[in-house]
């Protein structure tokens, strides 16, 4: 384990870096946004996530790269919720239209603190007060990575409040298993028979519609490579797998052919966001120099289904006091 300093904010406050290794992987984790800046696995030369070097470029030109988005991670329709008889307006930072991955200032876009480290594991720590982009009661989420034998890397939030609100913490990483220019060869297993269609605001109309016999059936390995009138489709959907949060179990496989490097997914959450990275784009080089352009990396975000407060057939997404909202996700690494 290794500890040092990756840069400095306008505040005055040091970002950490902290490097694990175990399980035949080696992960790099900062405190800004808890993210995981880098993940390598022994016997692939190239890194499993995109990132940068600098902490100035995930200040300014990060889509989350392997952040912590909170305290309600995606999409809330017109920022709006009722909770306990009162109606909460949140800020809505996407286009002036949707609360997206808990607001301009959310979690995954401040310092978070180390409470816990070891060889191979590190928690971290943030405060969300009351008020924050309209947030009803103040919370306390913990993110704790660990490095486990057989390649996995396993991600636990919990998270307390206290006054009734909403909560969904996910992990944002954008994966690429072979360090192609894009992901679209990639092949994908999402063990779900329903998605969530969205509307033009990428908020989910309400409707729980069946895979079979659309572009959004990945319950057979395929590529992600699949066109319509001539384009990339760009998903940016969840896929259900359950009602509620669940015992852990596998909800997703992706691989590459080119590199052998395959992940499997097993979460506790009942909905996986799969972003394929259509519009991932920063004005600043990743790893090794690398441009990354639109589909340079994939998401696989488990989580509560989107804008679930506002859809009595969702998911539930409220966090009441006394309670513990505890979710657990494993990417696990293997190479052929």
């Amino acid at each position: 384990m290794k500890r040092e300093t990756f840069g400095q904010l306008g505040t005055g406050e040091t970002v950490d870096r902290v490097i694990l290794t175990g399980g035949g992987l080696t992960a790099s984790i900062i405190t800004y946004g808890a993210a995981l800046q880098d993940l390598r696995l022994d016997g692939h030369d190239k890194p499993l996530v995109l990132g940068f070097d600098a902490l100035e470029d995930y200040l300014h030109h990060s889509p989350y790269f392997g952040a912590t988005p909170g305290r309600c991670a995606n999409r809330i329709g017109n920022g709006r919720f009722a909770l306990e008889g009162q109606v909460y307006q949140l800020e809505c930072n996407e286009k002036g239209i949707t609360h997206l991955h808990g607001g301009s200032d959310g979690m995954g876009k401040r310092n978070w603190k180390i409470i816990g480290l070891s060889p191979d594991s590190v928690t971290l720590e943030i405060i969300d007060p009351e008020g924050r982009a309209g947030y009803p009661g103040t919370t306390r989420t913990t993110t704790t990575y660990s490095l486990k034998e057989g390649g996995v890397l396993a991600i636990v939030y919990e998270t307390v409040s206290d006054k009734p609100t909403i909560a969904n913490i996910c992990h944002h990483s954008y994966f690429n298993l072979d360090g192609s220019q894009t992901i679209l060869d990639h092949e994908l297993m999402l063990a779900a028979d329903h998605f969530t269609p969205v509307d033009e605001t990428l908020i989910p109309t309400g409707e729980i519609r069946p895979v079979e016999g659309t572009d959004f059936d990945f319950r057979e390995m395929r590529p992600i490579r699949r066109e319509r009138d001539g384009s990339q489709i760009g998903y940016d959907h969840n896929f259900c797998f359950a009602s509620e949060r669940g015992p852990k179990r596998s909800v997703a496989l992706a691989r590459s052919v080119s590199s052998g490097v395959a992940m499997e997914v097993r979460t506790t959450e009942p909905g996986v966001q799969f972003y394929s990275g259509g519009k991932v784009a920063p004005q600043v080089p990743g790893f090794e120099g690398r441009t990354y352009g639109n589909f340079a990396g994939f998401c696989l975000e488990t989580q509560v289904w989107p804008d679930a407060i506002n859809k009595p057939d969702f998911p539930n997404a409220i966090l009441m006091p006394g309670d513990v909202l505890r979710q657990e996700t494993d990417y696990v690494f293997s190479k052929m």
